[in-house]
């Protein structure tokens, strides 16, 4: 009979539910109502001091750059800790997988899940945007004379993917260099990178395997203190940065875009639907029990506009009240904060098809599966931090040939769209979480491995350890397995 040293058997890292503790003063304070009263407060102000008001535009350009300054910090904080939480939590949580079968078919499942879930956003949301069809109600020339030039200039037409460039576009993508991936904000790579390290860290022996794994703990605990500053700041940071827009496009531009946010929240709502159905039809489950038992994670999530920063509360909403098995909930909770953004998703595709009928640009069937194919893309490799549907929302611009200038119109409302689709990012998180405790499953219930996590907290707490070793794997004859006590 030999010996196995399996870290997945072996080392137990610490679970990052544990770290929501920082969190929940911003619950018992209603983060999300303090956000939305600022929303409020900062449309007033940018009535106060835009075009209508009576204070010199000059003037207001610089009180509104100084109220905006805590909205910068708080992004600055955010955009900060996303890449080393998420590689910190992915490649723990593979750590916390019960074995390497279990991983492989967890990994597969839910990666499927993820896929099928954004293209069926995506297509909700382009239905959504055809049938109603907000930007034919909006002056055409009128836009386009508020933007200038740049919104005639079409961009040029990006390289296309032939045969002989695709084995190279392949290559591009993993990363040869983790330095510049995290610089670029390539969160594709970086996500590929973790679970590149994850698989490895894995296979490694356990005293060769622990020592990172304490390490990343480390940083997990660094980047929740980051994220519990930045939310002290998300009030301010709403009132500043709705002030500035407000102020620079007036009331009347953004009451202009109603019809837009009403388009982009509709679809949002369909897929929050979408959802509910499937946990319906797979775990039998009540959608009201759901709503309820995920309803603090949905509020933080609306509030901070970032699935990263409100992780640890979404894994403790996924284990504690929805009975997700552990090991589970910490493998698909960090991936699903960067790879699976539905909401974002849908998000721009409306935004694309609004700005494409702003402009008249002609969208035929080939441009729409373009569409679906670099939405899901981009989609899969958005960071969770704030307002980074913008960002990737200028490459489906160019890609169809509408002007990137036309980001211009529709930045003033983002604010509230990027905390409606942060939301629904997360609910989808949950559910996948809980689908995938359903098809996944795994040796050991739900209940049971509740139990032993607590036990090892109360291990850790007595011994300041991070990473527990429960003992080696004894492999026996037959291809059985036995944990012999360490």
């Amino acid at each position: 009979m030999s010996v196995i040293n399996d870290p997945l058997t072996v080392l137990q890292p610490r679970n990052l539910k544990y770290q929501a503790v920082r969190l929940h003063g911003f619950i018992r304070r209603r983060l999300w109502l303090q956000v939305l009263l600022a929303m409020f407060a900062g449309l007033a102000a940018g009535i106060l001091l835009g075009p209508g008001g009576n204070v010199p535009p000059a003037t207001a350009r610089v009180i509104t750059n100084w109220l905006a300054l805590p909205g910068h910090v708080f992004l600055a904080l955010i955009q900060m800790i996303v890449i080393p939480l998420v590689i910190a939590s992915i490649i723990r949580g593979m750590a916390a997988s019960e074995d390497m079968t279990h991983l492989r078919k967890l990994g597969v499942r839910v990666g499927l899940f993820f896929l099928a879930t954004t293209v069926m956003a995506i297509l909700i949301g382009i239905a959504a945007a055809l049938l109603i069809k907000p930007g034919i109600y909006l002056d055409s020339a009128m836009v386009q004379a508020a933007l200038g030039s740049a919104a005639t200039a079409l961009p040029t037409a990006p390289e296309g993917i032939t045969l002989e460039t695709l084995p190279g576009r392949i290559a591009d993508f993993l990363p040869t260099n983790p330095l510049q991936a995290g610089l670029e904000r390539d969160m594709a790579q970086v996500v590929l990178l973790a679970i590149i390290g994850g698989v490895a860290l894995v296979s490694m022996q356990p005293k060769q395997a622990k020592p990172l794994l304490e390490l990343l703990g480390s940083i997990q605990e660094v980047t929740m203190v980051v994220v519990r500053w930045a939310m002290f700041l998300a009030p301010l940071a709403v009132f500043g940065l709705i002030t500035q827009i407000t102020t620079r496009l007036g009331l009347d531009a953004l009451l202009g875009m109603g019809l837009y946010v009403a388009t982009v929240l509709s679809g949002l709502l369909v897929v929050m639907c979408m959802y509910l159905l499937i946990l319906r039809l797979v775990r039998r489950q009540s959608p009201l029990f759901f709503l309820r038992a995920v309803r603090d994670a949905q509020l933080l999530a609306f509030s901070t506009s970032s699935s990263a920063a409100v992780m640890p509360l979404t894994l403790k909403t996924a284990e504690d009240k929805l009975g997700v098995r552990s090991s589970i909930a910490q493998f698909v909770i960090p991936l699903g904060t960067t790879v699976n953004m539905a909401g974002t998703a849908l998000y721009q595709v409306v935004a694309t098809l609004f700005l494409a009928q702003v402009f008249a640009v002609e969208v035929g069937l080939t441009s729409l599966l373009l569409i679906v194919v670099l939405a899901v893309g981009a989609s899969v490799g958005s960071p969770g931090t704030p307002g980074i549907g913008i960002v990737i929302l200028a490459m489906l611009l160019t890609s169809i040939g509408i002007p990137s200038a036309g980001i211009a119109l529709i930045i003033g409302v983002d604010r509230i769209l990027d905390m409606s689709r942060t939301a629904v990012n997360v609910t989808g998180d949950l559910v996948a979480a809980t689908v995938m405790d359903r098809w996944v499953g795994g040796t050991l219930r739900a209940r049971d491995q509740r139990q032993i996590e607590r036990a090892l907290e109360s291990r850790r707490e007595i011994s300041g350890e991070d990473v527990i070793t429960t003992g080696r794997v004894q492999a026996k004859p037959d291809g059985a397995t036995t944990k012999v006590p360490g």
